[in-house]
């Protein structure tokens, strides 16, 4: 498969599988968050389920135990879900996992081997990390690539990190071995609200999903869930005089470093969201519509 194939809005229609990780890459649950939005909003079906005896501690991933509506007892294990959208232009393949406890490369080999089933060309991984950024800044967001065609196209830069990984790296890592195009997305989460969920930085991941991928992501209550987070944690934060001292010298060290995005391509890319929403809007047959609850 070529590297060069570029996506986003230089984009052939190529199949996409996203990806995200409950754990360790999944900070306030902003990237699973991510996930679980476009499969709700984009009517996602389920495909496949990977046999979670074969990567998971169950004393690490306990299975859960529910009642059902007819009252009967299942359990439910903790595993990896394959999903497939059907969007107007392009498919996109869904991965849900909790990161597994072994056999890391069997499990990353199992997934693409189902992205070459369903001719997947790029794999798009989700992550989350803590940071000290300020929750009052716009959620920093690093789109990292191994694959020589899309540093150009996307003007995005190879990953210099060196240290340990988790599952996201190993993928992005395995794909790009295969031939596949290759893309981590990774939003900073203050660390000190590390708990989630984190609507404010899930709607930074979706912005540049939406971006990369050309196709319309409906937000839904996202941007009033972030709102009301970002309330919340200023309410939290004018209680406590140290934690307020604290965020005031993150964002001072945040507006010292960096300038405000005012760039024209910084705005281009605004408003080419701008129109993918207005022209999928209601009545304009874009994904997510057609039912009350956007599936």
């Amino acid at each position: 498969m070529s590297t060069e194939q570029p996506v986003g809005r230089h984009a052939a229609r190529q199949t996409v599988m996203i990806a995200a990780f409950e754990g360790w890459n999944d900070a306030g649950g902003a990237a699973t968050g991510a996930l679980e939005h476009l499969a709700e909003v984009w009517g996602s079906s389920p495909l496949r389920e990977l046999d979670p005896e074969d990567y998971h501690d169950f004393q690490v991933n306990r299975p859960v135990v529910t009642t059902g509506p007819d009252g009967r007892r299942t359990v439910e294990w903790p595993t990896t879900t394959v999903a497939v959208v059907d969007l107007p232009d392009r498919q996109v393949v869904v991965v849900h996992g909790i990161e597994p406890s072994f056999r890391w490369k069997a499990y990353c080999r199992e997934l693409l081997d189902i992205a070459e089933e369903l001719d997947v060309q790029t794999v798009v991984t989700l992550g989350a990390l803590l940071a000290d950024v300020p929750h009052t800044r716009p959620i920093p967001l690093t789109a990292t690539t191994e694959s020589p065609g899309l540093q150009a196209v996307l003007d995005v830069e190879p990953s210099t990190y060196e240290g340990p990984t988790g599952i996201v790296g190993v993928l992005q890592h395995e794909s790009a071995a295969r031939g596949l195009q290759s893309v981590s997305l990774w939003a900073a989460v203050p660390h000190y609200v590390a708990n989630p969920p984190s609507p404010k930085a899930t709607l930074a991941i979706l912005a540049r999903v939406e971006e990369l991928l050309a196709a319309a992501v409906p937000l839904g209550d996202l941007p009033e869930d972030a709102e009301a987070w970002q309330r919340g944690v200023d309410e939290l934060a004018g209680e406590d005089a140290e934690i307020s001292e604290y965020v005031q010298q993150l964002e001072e060290a945040k507006d010292t470093a960096e300038l405000p995005e005012a760039s024209g391509d910084a705005i281009a890319r605004e408003f080419e969201r701008y129109l993918r929403r207005r022209d999928h809007g209601p009545g304009r047959g874009g994904p997510g519509h057609g039912s009350p609850d956007k599936g």
